[in-house]
């Protein structure tokens, strides 16, 4: 049986997470692997773990970016 395609879908469903890698995330942020583990651990960057593989949603890079900006302009 064939999947649903996705514009079917109910507007209500919950949205697929887009889910990066570390490497993904430096390239992003224009950082090092180092500043971007050291955002992991303080919590700055939320991120979930798959067995041994550490990936980060989509939308925890953009909050952490506003979270940022917000910082910033205050």
């Amino acid at each position: 049986m064939a999947s649903p395609p996705l514009a079917g879908l109910h507007p209500d469903a919950v949205p697929v997470l887009d889910l990066l890698t570390v490497p993904q995330v430096m390239a992003r942020l224009q950082l090092g692997r180092s500043a971007v583990y050291d955002l992991l651990r303080t919590g700055q960057l939320a991120s979930i773990t798959l067995g041994r593989a550490r990936r980060i949603p989509t939308h925890a890079v953009t909050d952490f970016i506003r979270t940022r900006l917000e910082q910033d302009a205050a």
